[in-house]
């Protein structure tokens, strides 16, 4: 009888041990539950931490000597337009790396000269290379205050890539052809504009500039005998009246 009533007894302790059991699984998930309430949303963390990295990757990059990452980063594709947020944090990364000098040069032209981007543009536009910022002179996505501004640049080269550049304005191309500083192959293009090249423009401003390469000093003969037989009659005499003075 006593073994039996043990074994009971046992029995019934054990039975009751679920019971406990299954009380503290319910605290547990209350516990859960508050917690996973009280916890940033998952979109909320990930953008948390997206923009924490690309604080530290700019600035990682924007510091680096290590030429290769910095070659890889700027040789890097693009993610997809439609994917703003990782398309903006690739734009900005590439301004990291296009104003860092331990970017080889090559890597710096590359940018200079495919990149539609005006963060990255102006910061290539200040570099102390000439061949940098000549491809940014002559990229034809530059903004036109941009390629205005290196109209004025102290290297020839980069004016003149600058000047004919179709994105330059009227004004710019204008002050080019009357500067004495521009060269006689960079009046040879300016001398065409609105004739052989750009014919749907400006007819006045176009006639402008052409007028302009026919009085500056550095026009080449053949440009000014071009200039002789121009359709627009302000600019054949300004051009016949130089021909006539040499």
């Amino acid at each position: 009888m006593l073994a039996d009533m043990t074994d009971s007894e046992h029995q019934t302790g054990t039975e009751q041990a679920p019971t406990v059991d299954s009380e503290q699984d319910i605290i547990d998930a209350k516990r859960q539950e508050m917690e996973d309430k009280a916890a940033p949303a998952p979109q909320e963390k990930a953008t948390s931490v997206v923009q924490e990295t690309l604080s530290v990757s700019y600035e990682r990059l924007r510091h680096s000597i290590d030429s290769a990452e910095l070659s890889d980063a700027a040789r890097a594709q693009l993610p997809d337009s439609s994917d703003q947020s990782a398309f903006s944090r690739a734009t900005a990364l590439l301004e990291a790396v296009a104003g860092n000098q331990h970017t080889p040069i090559e890597d710096r032209v590359y940018l200079a000269e495919h990149m539609p981007f005006p963060n990255v543009l102006v910061k290539l536009s200040h570099d102390p290379e000439v061949e940098v910022r000549r491809a940014v002179a002559a990229n034809v996505s530059d903004k036109n205050w941009l390629v205005g501004n290196l109209t004025k640049d102290d290297d020839a080269r980069v004016r003149a890539a600058a000047l004919i550049n179709p994105q330059t304005s009227w004004k710019m191309r204008l002050e080019g052809a009357q500067s004495n500083q521009t060269d006689s192959d960079t009046l040879d293009v300016l001398g065409r504009l609105g004739v052989d090249t750009e014919a749907d423009a400006p007819v006045v401003l176009a006639a402008m500039v052409r007028r302009a390469v026919a009085l500056n000093p550095n026009t080449s003969q053949t440009m000014l005998r071009t200039l002789a037989q121009d359709v627009h009659g302000d600019v054949a005499k300004a051009a016949q009246e130089a021909l006539a003075r040499t």
